[in-house]
């Protein structure tokens, strides 16, 4: 049993190797690009619009709504970037349900990745709206003496990211992967439906905690 999709290694030259977290990952890419020009290709505005833009306008509307509940009033400006972390998590982890698939989510490669993504994004949102300097005064606040603390919390919770969602998946994928060893098989049918259930809220909690960052910094800049 392994512990993580990286040590599946399809191909290897040197230092160069081409593992399954790889090719997952980029083959949930593409499939985001592929559907999202499928579904927006040819979008309707009459009375009969197609169940898979209907979706996706369901989604669209609802990642909306969180966004201006965190505090973000101008969500539009945020919700391609949280929209995608939150669609790019989902759908790796529903496919979990597919025999033999190796959900990205449960490397620590991937989930380092997309919090490494989040702890850029915060500065760069934060810069874009109230520029270079006032954003840097948020790290002196209240008093100079927190810089070294307020420096550590962005590390730290950038790691808290990358460590929560890691660790949920790859647990639930072991314990699915001994339950079908040592137990009947409805059991285990049932932990794979609790396991996506669990994917779709660390889905949720992921992009929901990368909107408080940046509304976090956001907030203060324009204090």
């Amino acid at each position: 049993m392994h512990l993580s999709s990286d040590e599946i290694i399809l191909w290897q030259w040197g230092w160069v190797n081409l593992n399954v977290t790889i090719i997952t990952t980029w083959c949930i890419m593409l499939l985001m690009i592929a559907g999202g020009w499928l579904i927006t290709r040819k979008l309707n505005q009459g009375l009969h619009i197609p169940r898979w833009q209907n979706a996706l306008e369901v989604v669209v509307l609802a990642l909306d709504s969180q966004i201006k509940e965190v505090g973000l009033n101008e969500s539009r400006r945020y919700l391609p970037f949280i929209g995608t972390l939150f669609l790019f998590i989902l759908i790796s982890n529903i496919l979990s349900v597919v025999p033999w698939y190796e959900p990205p989510t449960g490397s620590m490669s991937t989930t380092a990745a997309l919090a490494i993504s989040v702890f850029l994004a915060v500065p760069f949102f934060g810069i874009r709206e109230k520029g270079l300097l006032n954003y840097l005064r948020t790290y002196i606040k209240p008093t100079p003496i927190m810089l070294p603390f307020n420096l550590l919390g962005e590390l730290s919770r950038t790691l808290a990211l990358a460590i929560r969602l890691f660790g949920n998946m790859m647990s639930g994928t072991m314990i699915i992967a001994i339950l079908l060893m040592v137990t009947p098989f409805i059991f285990p049918v049932l932990m794979n439906l609790l396991h996506l259930i669990t994917g779709v809220v660390q889905a949720y909690i992921f992009s929901i905690l990368a909107t408080v960052y940046i509304a976090a910094v956001t907030r203060n800049n324009k204090q």
